[in-house]
């Protein structure tokens, strides 16, 4: 037997058997849901054990001794542990009650061949096919995010073969990436670049040094491997908005093919629908766990007006389950649907912890042929014949535009950089900007998720063996809803409505709030009295928001974070906007359908806020200046458009103006904010991109 499954089959059965005995009866299940979505596998075994009284699993009473009857660690204890195992005691991932549970299911026998990384054995691995390098390439692809990971999949398919040499900064994801339960507890990790707004006077009051926290994610798959795996394409109008600003080929009709080609749809309901694909790499499923709040909330929706569909339907606006990126209740990432099939192809070779500097251009004839990366702290050169394409996300792209003397002359002039090409790179910039602290308190037990629940080992094991159970929730997102209101251009929804299984107190101020940077003031004061108490939240985002940001270079060091300014609520309709949103959350959170859980509102007493009334307008004005939240979903530095755009980077076929040979292929390039999240429309670009450059370059010879 494979050593590593022997290990991990010996120590999740030590570790199962040594923990507490807890009777049948102590478990209760969550409300039991006729639309459950499982995929039906002719498997009786499977399907029964499913069916089993520990599917799902809540602890109806507390098994934990007091505190005063608590074990702790005696100095002496320490001291005499053998070295190996002292470096498990100092490990720097974050606390979180599921991974200090894996933790103690790994063999105390086991050293990581990585100091400091216990997990480095869990890790995905990729090896060059041939051991070394090229000395040129026929692309380099810089960054192997959601873009990225699809566009070096298909240049590198089909014949004639063209060699991809794809760079990432980040590392390969593994297995606690895969838990959806995880995904806030991710963000605080080295999987993403930890970048924050600038500070804006009256704005992120809530968040720590009072600046919105935005990572991106820095991984093999990038943002795919942080993010709460949404599955959401926009609206048709959005796109045709952007294809009549002079986008040729950016319609809605013309791009719906590269979303249906990655797709592989497992929506039980609505997997035989002509804008679903069957047949692509990427399953989209619906979570197989879901709370009876999901229900309550769908049921809220119908009875304003807003029906229960498949919110990607083209034709159709209201709520629905959340579709995720998920295959069997396990993340999804595009690095794993696209790059780990296909990472023995003897013309793809993946770098990773390798972080790109500068892009190499001839001056004279400004043509893009070389990068400049770092690995192990040594610097190297690949060389290029064909293209060379950025994919570095939202923030790393233009920033590598600017670094390599793609941007605005005079701020490259007054940081020494040569200007290349004078473009107005980084000058437009939107954000998807949200509202966590809208919480009803339930007069319910076992109602919502609460993390000393779910973490438990029974249902780890239930995740590791059906892929099912309370694990597989994305970050507690269990439906989402679109609305419009007043404000909105009557075109698309201008509010978008998360709707959790619990809120930000699921995890009495654990990773879910740590992942947005809520400060420990004013978590504290605001929602403290709150633990232990089972709660539901909706979260107001707004989708297109009228105040426009900007990013700049810090200096002309490519390891500083470029400034990025939010300007959110520069534009007085965003407030207005997100009032009328909480409002509405709040008429749901008060109809019927919640009445079963005695649903109350619970009014923070936010720290700078105690001196407006309760439930007023200033009141809540003052609530989201306090604890307005970024999603990261950035886009328009990079802006697509047409040759009489001053503000235009690239053109419709992604193309850098001014420097041939060079594209960019991510979420930069989009003028505006969609409808919906960034994962769909991010592997879209990529597959649209793909497109594109094998159209051009198809009549080469190899």
């Amino acid at each position: 037997m494979n050593k590593i499954l022997w290990i991990t089959f010996v120590t999740i059965y030590i570790s199962y058997v040594q923990s507490a005995v807890i009777d049948k009866d102590e478990f209760v299940t969550v409300e039991d849901n006729p639309y459950q979505n499982v995929n039906e596998i002719a498997n009786p075994d499977v399907e029964s054990a499913r069916n089993e009284r520990i599917l799902w699993p809540y602890v109806a009473e507390s098994t934990t001794k007091p505190e005063n009857e608590e074990s702790k660690t005696d100095e002496k204890d320490i001291k005499d542990v053998k070295p190996r195992e002292k470096r498990f005691l100092h490990w720097s991932y974050p606390q979180s009650p599921i991974v200090d549970m894996m933790m103690q299911t790994m063999s105390v026998n086991y050293s990581p061949n990585v100091a400091g990384d216990p997990f480095d054995f869990l890790r995905d691995s990729y090896q060059l096919p041939e051991g070394k390098l090229l000395e040129e390439y026929d692309y380099i692809i810089v960054g192997a995010g959601t873009s990225g990971s699809v566009l070096a999949a298909r240049l590198t398919e089909g014949k004639p073969k063209a060699t991809v040499l794809l760079l990432e900064a980040g590392k390969p994801e593994m297995l606690l990436s895969d838990i959806p339960a995880l995904a806030p507890y991710i963000k605080l990790t080295h999987y993403v670049w930890p970048y924050t707004m600038e500070h804006q006077p009256g704005v992120c009051l809530g968040s720590e040094e009072q600046r919105c926290y935005s990572p991106q994610g820095k991984a093999v798959g990038g943002s795919s491997v942080v993010n709460d795996m949404i599955y959401s394409r926009g609206r048709p109008q959005d796109w045709d908005r952007i294809a009549a600003d002079g986008n040729y080929g950016w319609s809605y009709d013309e791009i719906l093919q590269y979303y249906k080609k990655s797709e592989r749809c497992e929506l039980r309901k609505y997997k035989n629908a002509t804008y679903s694909g069957r047949d692509g790499e990427l399953t989209v499923e619906n979570v197989p766990f879901r709370t009876g709040l999901v229900e309550a909330f769908l049921a809220a929706g119908r009875l304003h007006g807003n029906p229960t569909i498949d919110y990607n339907a083209p034709d159709q606006l209201g709520f629905g389950y959340v579709q995720t990126t998920q295959n069997r209740g396990h993340r999804l990432s595009a690095a794993k649907a696209f790059l780990h099939p296909h990472k023995r192809r003897k013309n793809l070779h993946i770098l990773t912890d390798a972080k790109v500097t500068k892009v190499v251009i001839e001056p004279q004839t400004k043509r893009a042929y070389a990068v400049e990366y770092l690995k192990n702290h040594i610097k190297h050169t690949a060389r290029c014949r064909r293209e060379i394409i950025l994919a570095a996300g939202s923030v790393g792209s233009p920033q590598l535009l600017m670094l390599s003397g793609i941007g605005p002359k005079e701020k490259l002039d007054v940081l020494g950089i040569p200007v290349i090409s004078d473009l107005r790179v980084g000058k437009s910039l939107y954000d998807h900007i949200a509202f966590p602290g809208i919480v009803f308190k339930l007069n319910s037990n076992n109602a919502s998720l609460q993390e000393l629940k779910v973490a438990t080992l029974p249902n780890l094991m239930q995740w590791l063996q059906f892929g099912d159970g309370l694990m597989t929730t994305p970050g507690l997102v269990e439906a989402v809803g679109f609305i419009k209101t007043s404000h909105s251009d009557g075109q698309v929804p201008d509010v978008e409505l998360l709707n959790l299984g619990g809120s930000i107190v699921s995890d009495n101020g654990g990773a879910f709030r740590k992942s947005l940077k809520i400060s420990d003031k004013t978590y504290v004061t605001a929602f403290s009295g709150l633990h232990g108490s089972d709660t539901w939240s909706a979260i107001p985002i707004l989708l297109h928001p009228k105040s426009k940001g900007y990013l700049e270079l810090r200096d002309n060091d490519p390891f500083s974070h470029p400034k990025l300014y939010g300007n959110y609520f520069t534009d007085p309709q965003d407030m207005e906007t997100m009032k009328e949103a909480i409002k509405y959350v709040i008429k749901l959170g008060e109809s019927e359908p919640f009445k079963k859980y005695g649903a109350q509102l619970y009014l923070p007493p936010y720290p700078n806020c105690q001196h407006h009334g309760p439930g007023s307008d200033l009141y809540w004005e003052c609530a989201i200046r306090t604890m307005v939240v970024s999603l990261h979903h950035h886009v328009g530095a990079c802006k697509m458009g047409p040759p009489n755009d001053p503000e235009a980077i690239v053109d419709p076929e992604l193309r850098v103006y001014g420097v041939d040979g060079l594209r960019v292929v991510d979420l930069s390039v989009l003028p505006h904010t969609i409808s919906g999240h960034m994962t769909a429309p991010a592997l879209m670009i990529g597959e649209k991109a793909a497109d594109m450059i094998k159209k051009i370059w198809s009549n080469v010879v190899v």
